[in-house]
């Protein structure tokens, strides 16, 4: 009998997993008018395969979800599990850093024989992750899954949408805005590993033939379903991004989330409540499954030790930074000076990078991608969303109360609207 239900109870697991994956594939991009056939076709061939990925992602997903390894092992050596895979991770990555860098030194002299080596390990050490990668996936999926349910998110004993994921290398991201304001009015996934050259070169096209800003950006997730994950060895960004794009999963359930693409505002919205999240998921998995890796909190003395020199320059703060810099660009582009804007955003970008940030370019489509995660200041500039939806976190009682209320938001004025609840006594739960 026990067996009998622990069967059903997967069977169910594996069918639920199935539906969503159908319901979850909207894209997290807008879609765009007439001239997006045109960038389209300069995009061509390099546009990413979801279809194949897909395919791959499932067969992993619902082999793992049927196998269910993870329910044979005591907390503690699922713990030494993913410690364990994350160590691996690191020797793999390290591992392809050395044979790129062998071929960039130009003392080395039998480049040949060092690079057959180093390509022999890193076949074995990945092979080896490979065999590991399902079982501590699910492993996390479900420590992020017990930290939803203790913030509310449960459906018959478990989160939902069920928490699913997969570590992969992503797909870039091409941006594009208009050049006399800041907007992101189209998105395509590009296929992995494109080189600088091919970057600028489909950045430099769009730009010639269409008149439009252009970037192309990495990501460390995306919301298909399962989510892909970029990979990664720190553990707590892990947790983090996989609870981001659960997020998404669950706002593409609600009316916020299927108005993703309606415009801007939207856009920033759903990527500011995400970022919002993730973070107090994180907080809630590392203290229950890794305590070791919470960072304590710095006592901060009311008065300094010693005053601070004024003959030194004072530290460089890159989101006060980026946020003056979007604020300055934006007023520049209202008064139609958009080759003045371009100018001075290319010369702040230099300033960013004699700070030891390689921004490989900071213009229209930069801020059009980056200020759509509001929750903390810098690329959003003066943008009030972060505030608001920040402010109306604080007057809800809980992370779930905070979720629902936000759900039927479908505009930026019913954002305004549950903002303004916020302020009043008892206006949140």
């Amino acid at each position: 009998m026990i067996m009998l239900r622990r069967r059903l109870r997967y069977g169910l697991q594996f069918t639920v997993f199935t539906v969503l994956v159908l319901v979850l594939l909207a894209p997290e991009w807008p879609a765009f008018g007439n001239q997006k056939y045109q960038i389209d076709a300069l995009v061509g061939l390099r546009k990413f395969d979801f279809v194949v990925w897909e395919a791959n992602a499932f067969a992993a997903k619902a082999q793992a979800i049927l196998a269910n390894e993870q329910a044979y092992l005591t907390e503690g050596q699922q713990k030494a599990f993913v410690f364990a895979y994350m160590d691996q991770l690191t020797h793999v990555l390290q591992l392809e850093r050395d044979l790129a860098d062998l071929f960039t030194n130009p003392d080395v002299t039998d480049r040949a024989e060092q690079a057959d080596a180093l390509q022999a390990e890193l076949e074995t050490a990945r092979a080896q992750l490979v065999t590991q990668q399902p079982l501590a996936e699910a492993i996390v999926q479900d420590q992020v899954a017990w930290a939803l349910q203790q913030t509310g998110f449960d459906v018959l004993g478990q989160a939902w949408p069920p928490v699913m994921m997969h570590m992969t290398p992503l797909p870039t991201l091409l941006v594009v805005s208009p050049r006399d304001h800041i907007e992101s009015i189209y998105q395509a996934p590009l296929e992995t590993g494109l080189s600088a050259l091919e970057m600028d070169e489909l950045e430099t096209a769009v730009f010639n033939q269409e008149d439009l800003s252009t970037l192309v950006v990495p990501l460390g997730g995306l919301g298909t379903y399962p989510s892909m994950i970029m990979e990664t060895s720190n553990l707590p960004w892990f947790i983090e991004v996989t609870a981001h794009e659960w997020t998404h999963h669950w706002l593409t359930l609600h009316p916020v989330g299927i108005r993703y693409g309606q415009d801007a505002q939207m856009r920033i919205i759903n990527e500011t409540i995400a970022s919002m999240v993730d973070g107090e998921i994180r907080d809630r998995v590392l203290a229950r499954f890794y305590p070791e890796l919470v960072q304590p909190e710095t006592a901060v003395s009311p008065q300094p030790e010693t005053p601070p020199d004024p003959n030194q320059p004072p530290p460089f703060d890159f989101r006060a930074e980026m946020a003056e810099t979007r604020i300055q660009a934006d007023k520049m582009l209202a008064t139609g000076n958009i080759l003045g804007a371009e100018a001075y955003m290319e010369a702040r970008r230099r300033v960013f990078v004699s700070n030891g940030y390689a921004i490989r370019k900071l213009n229209q489509a930069y801020f059009a991608f980056h200020g759509a995660y509001a929750a903390e200041p810098g690329a959003t500039g003066s943008d009030p969303i972060g505030p608001m939806l920040l402010d109306i976190r604080a007057h809800s009682s809980s992370l779930y109360a905070f979720m629902k209320l936000i759900a039927p938001v479908k505009s930026f004025d019913d954002l305004q609207q549950i903002f303004g609840e916020a302020a009043t006594p008892d206006g949140m739960e």
